[in-house]
């Protein structure tokens, strides 16, 4: 028999496989219901550009936005190993100090401040770069500076410091604020995901078992206590229940994981027996309190040839091929978005709410209209929220898509804070050191200019962030779904451990972040000690 039963390969699954299967007496079953990472665009970094269009992803979109002129948003979710990790922009950020620390004073979880989880963070990076009392070099996971920077981001970092944005060589250091250059979860110019990372260099362990293309419909929970799971291994294939002696650990995302818990009757009980669902465990913080990050971008037209527009061209296409292969450089090694930055939209705020991305083109995921010149994209995300979402099921049938409601901005203080950020982003694009290289704004263009403009315009053309959050959210209160060890709440043997966990959203990308709670969760599940807390000889991270 199996001891434990993993579900879902994203990043903290496939953390969590390594972990649990380093003791050899442990057998470990990890269930994917995704393929295989073997899409050459997924071990490119540019590539990522095309897997947000619905290669190794669920093909979801989010119910109408009813405070956004009920848009809907393509809601790309990673359906493959190595989840989120292998279709990412694979940029590396934690968020900041402030955010654990609030999870740990203002939610009670203990253990999961900033000192607490910083050791996690250290023991997964094997940082290229860095070594010091922020990074670590020996972990799994590969992380490292672009390695094809154009100079149209020099320029972008003197623009943002006549803004008075200083420069910042580490986001994940001492401070957070500042513009510079991303570190990426890449290594020798291929993305370093999950799979990548946790999964192909153990994948000889006799005691770890790697199942794909498995749907797993629920999880069979007898007596008060999770056996096992309830599993269909092709489409029209046969129910087989699969058994866990010790536990089974759910890590399939901010979506997935509410929407498989539901499915096995575990979640508010209400809407369960609304969808034809029977009810085995009424835990009403199921699919609640979902958070994201909305992206709001500028696009412009550059001055000539400053980004990677043109290599759509089929020599410059070919040429980029051969710089890749013969010499790991060129466009196809970039991640397209390995610069930005972190400041303030609200100058109250005690740390940065504003996150920027500077894509090496014009509309790279979006679409643009054609340019004259190539382009160059500049998005902003408020990183702080008030509005929260949920996640609810369709129906009973697990086949069906989930229906995701994020919420956006049905607190009208994301609204004003997203488009002072937009702003923000416009008056980096104005500034000096830009000129060279920008020649007009494209999106939204000059003659937008009221919040109401700009609001219409967001409502058109704004993008998730692929950020979601806190939809099993740790906790103590009735709305909770796991304790602080991740345990189900009100059932025996069964965790949540990804990033619906999370009881708010990182002030960054959410992949760093995930990964923490798999590296965590393994010794929380394993019983070990935690590492001990950070201790600083300079500043802390703020």
């Amino acid at each position: 028999m199996t001891d434990y039963i993993i579900v879902g390969a994203g990043p903290a699954g496939c953390v969590l496989a390594n972990r649990l299967s380093e003791d050899p007496t442990h057998q470990v079953l990890l269930l994917e219901a995704g393929g295989k990472d073997w899409h050459p665009y997924i071990h490119m970094p540019a590539g990522f550009a095309k897997m947000t269009k619905g290669i190794a992803s669920w093909g979801w979109s989010t119910v109408p936005q009813k405070h956004m002129k009920d848009r809907v948003f393509w809601y790309t979710q990673a359906k493959v190993v190595g989840g989120g990790s292998s279709i990412n922009a694979q940029i590396y950020t934690r968020g900041n100090a402030r955010d654990y620390d609030a999870w740990e004073k203002e939610e009670g979880l203990a253990g999961w401040g900033y000192r607490d989880v910083l050791p996690y963070f250290k023991r997964a990076e094997n940082n290229q770069r860095y070594a010091n009392d922020f990074h670590g070099d020996q972990g799994p996971l590969g992380v490292s500076n672009p390695i094809s920077p154009l100079p149209i981001c020099e320029a972008y970092f003197r623009a943002g410091q006549e803004m008075g944005i200083p420069f910042n060589p580490d986001f994940n250091g001492a401070s957070q604020e500042g513009v510079g250059y991303y570190q990426l979860t890449q290594k020798d110019a291929r993305r370093s995901s999950a799979s990548v990372a946790y999964l192909r260099p153990i994948r000889a362990r006799k005691n770890l078992t790697v199942r794909t293309d498995v749907l797993v419909t629920r999880i069979v929970v007898e007596k008060g206590r999770a056996i096992g799971v309830e599993i269909v291994d092709r489409p029209g294939g046969e129910k087989k229940i699969l058994r866990a002696g010790r536990e089974v650990i759910i890590a399939s995302g901010a979506i997935g994981s509410p929407k498989l818990l539901m499915q096995s009757g575990i979640g508010p009980a209400d809407h369960l027996k609304a969808v034809g669902v029977t009810p085995v465990h009424d835990l009403p913080g199921v699919g609640s309190n979902m958070q994201d990050h909305l992206d709001l971008f500028v696009i412009a037209e550059c001055t000539g040839d400053h980004t990677y527009d043109n290599y759509a061209k089929l020599h410059r296409t070919a040429w980029a091929g051969l710089q890749y292969l013969l010499l790991k450089k060129g466009p196809v090694a970039s991640s397209l978005f390995e610069t930005g930055g972190f400041w303030y939209a609200d100058p109250t705020a005690a740390s940065p709410d504003i996150q920027f991305h500077l894509g090496l083109g014009s509309g790279i995921e979006a679409g643009v209209e054609k340019l004259n010149n190539p382009g160059v994209t500049l998005n902003s995300a408020f990183l702080r929220p008030r509005s929260r979402g949920t996640v609810r099921l369709k129906s009973a049938d697990p086949a069906d898509h989930p229906l995701i409601d994020p919420n956006y901005w049905s607190d009208p203080y994301d609204r004003a804070m997203s488009i002072k950020g937009l702003r923000l982003a416009r008056e980096i694009m104005r500034q000096k050191a830009l000129q060279p290289y920008v020649l007009r704004e494209v999106l939204p263009g000059p003659s937008l200019a009221s919040d109401d403009e700009l609001f219409d315009y967001a409502c058109r053309s704004s993008k998730t962030d692929h950020h979601p959050v806190g939809t099993c959210r740790m906790g103590h209160d009735d709305m909770a779904v796991v304790t602080p060890d991740l345990r189900l709440r009100g059932i025996e043997g069964l965790r949540v451990c990804d990033a619906s966990v999370m009881p708010r959203v990182p002030s960054s990308n959410t992949n760093a972040p995930t990964i923490m709670v798999g590296e965590k969760g393994a010794d929380l599940i394993l019983g070990r000690e935690p590492l001990p807390p950070a201790v600083f000889s300079g500043n802390r991270a703020a």
